[in-house]
């Protein structure tokens, strides 16, 4: 079990290492997949299709079923207001953009484009979607984000967002994907297509300025007078990502002391250091990929990061440089939940089973509901929908929240949300976040973290997804009796894919990689990093030999 460190790990990314843009298009364009080999198949995973068209998982045949399957399922649940589409900056996005237009338009799909083809972030095709569909009961809007999210250069990635805003639900995407599957399997035969040119001058294809919509929209997130008003010197770091252009329109809309980094965008991401095990991973909250905005730390006040489609953030700090997710998320939410005073007083705090313990404490003194999901954004949707959740995160760094006056944001993840919050916070509580998180852990125990993989075969990995709490033979964890052993999460009864066992002092979760050979194992102590040690040994022996 370990997770092995690259010796170019955290270093500038060297030549040898970068993706050859005009091959990786060309085997778009060129390869087509086999859909009897299932690595080659539509598959959608917590976060849509996602694939690299050099492996043929993300190819032209790929998005062009995709699409028409999204036409057909949109027709057979009657909706038939407009579709948002934005598109990220790694290089496999363009193309898979015009290829999902060229079908979108010959099925009649009104279609609303970026205006001059922006970039557009996850969370700005969330708002478009319930701004449009505020207040309506029919001719409802949806959307498409194409992005891989942080994954490296040569990856591509196709998500679609139903009439809610967030990420389609498990009943959503498996239609659309035995659906695009079939038509892969009949040659495209059942697809409604025509040439780019005329699609792009369809009388169903307009343009929408996602960006001035979203950016105007942010007071009623944020408090913009706070950071004014107490001169927070902010630096950000886009990572050459979709929200690129849209940091200077914050800075100058809300006269805020903004400083953007660096406005490169290069599908080679050559600009990047290197993630820990040796690629190129837009990662916010990885120190290894982090490096020029950590580089800077001493300079700002607070500054932070967002992933490629900007629905993830990091956060530099001059007390604590890079804070760790689950760090900052529980300092967010404790910081929330005071600072909110028009949100329900029901609205509870959604978490991932994998995040941190430290927000069920924060939870409990808040006097809030947690309510625990399995990983996925999806299942928050529904509560950020109605604002039954004044919150919901992932351990990796993915959040959103409610307006100011408790109404929908978005319902699917905002990097650029909790990064500016982080400012907020500085300024209306005089001490920075990871200020805040050493003093919150004062008060209520300091979690020791950690996630570790481990080798699985396909059968290990299936055998694992449906572990039931008698598999395990024990009732015992690092010196602790097991409380409690979950297959299913707490807040909604979903499976979690895995197992959880939880003691008086720390837990352990596991379950199979979604995309990978490998099986995941998240722990956390609240004593120290011996215990923290001795429960991700035990997780280990636990989880194989209940795989046996």
């Amino acid at each position: 079990m370990s997770q092995k460190i690259s010796p170019l790990a955290g270093k500038p990314a060297p030549a040898s290492i970068l993706v050859d843009v005009p091959k990786l298009l060309d085997a778009y364009a060129t390869l087509r997949p086999d859909p009897s080999v299932p690595a080659q198949r539509v598959a959608f995973g917590t976060s849509g299709h996602r694939g690299s068209s050099f492996e043929r998982s993300f190819n032209e045949w790929h998005i062009l079923a995709i699409s028409q399957a999204i036409c057909e399922y949109r027709k057979a649940k009657g909706i038939d207001g407009p579709l948002f589409i934005g598109a990220d900056t790694h290089a496999l996005s363009q193309p898979a953009f015009e290829s999902a237009l060229e079908v979108l338009a010959a099925n009649g799909v009104e279609t609303m484009t970026s205006t001059g083809g922006e970039f557009t972030p996850t969370p700005a095709v969330s708002h478009a979607i319930l701004v449009y569909n505020r207040g309506r009961t029919s001719g409802l809007a949806d959307g498409i984000v194409i992005t891989p999210s942080h994954n490296p250069p040569d990856n591509g990635g196709f998500k679609y967002n139903p009439s809610n805003g967030g990420p389609a639900d498990t009943d959503i995407t498996k239609w659309v994907e035995n659906r695009a599957n079939a038509l892969l399997q009949d040659g495209l035969r059942g697809v409604k297509r025509m040439p780019l040119a005329q699609a792009r001058k369809a009388p169903t294809t307009h343009e929408h300025d996602f960006l001035g919509h979203y950016v105007a929209d942010l007071a009623n997130v944020i408090d913009f007078d706070a950071i004014r008003g107490a001169g927070i010197h902010m630096g950000v770091d886009p990572l050459g990502g979709a929200g690129v252009h849209y940091w200077g329109p914050i800075a100058e809309r809300y006269g805020i002391d903004l400083t953007v980094v660096s406005d490169v965008v290069d599908p080679q991401f050559a600009f990047m250091s290197v993630d820990w095990d040796g690629k190129i991973r837009m990662d916010p909250s990885s120190k290894y990929a982090m490096q020029r905005l950590i580089g800077l730390k001493d300079r700002y006040d607070v500054a932070f990061a967002c992933d490629t489609d900007h629905d993830r953030h990091g956060i530099v700090t001059r007390s604590s440089g890079l804070l760790e997710p689950n760090h900052y998320l529980s300092v967010l939410i404790d910081y929330l939940f005071r600072h909110r005073p028009q949100w329900n007083a029901q609205a509870a705090v959604g978490k991932t089973v994998v995040s941190t313990a430290l927000i069920d404490r924060v939870a409990k003194r808040l006097g809030r509901q947690l309510y625990e999901v399995p990983v996925g954004f999806k299942w928050f949707a529904p509560g950020l929908f109605d604002g039954s959740l004044g919150f919901g995160c992932e351990e990796s760094a993915g959040a959103s929240l409610l307006r100011r006056d408790g109404t929908a944001w978005v319902t699917d993840k905002d990097g650029l949300v909790p990064a500016l919050l982080s400012a907020e916070i500085t300024a209306r509580e005089g001490k920075d976040p990871g200020e805040l998180y050493a003093r919150l852990t004062d008060e209520l125990g300091k979690p020791f973290a950690n996630r570790v993989e481990a080798a699985a075969t396909p059968a290990q990995k299936a055998k694992l997804a449906k572990l039931s709490p008698d598999q395990l033979k024990t009732d015992q964890l690092a010196g602790e009796k097991i409380e409690q052993v979950l297959d299913r999460a707490p807040g909604n009864g979903a499976a979690i894919g895995g197992i959880k066992a939880v003691a008086a002092t720390g837990w352990f979760a596991a379950r199979p990689s979604g995309t990978e050979a490998i099986y995941k194992i998240y722990a956390e102590s609240f004593r120290d990093e011996a215990h923290l040690q001795a429960l991700l040994t035990e997780a280990q022996n636990i989880v194989d030999s209940a795989l046996v």
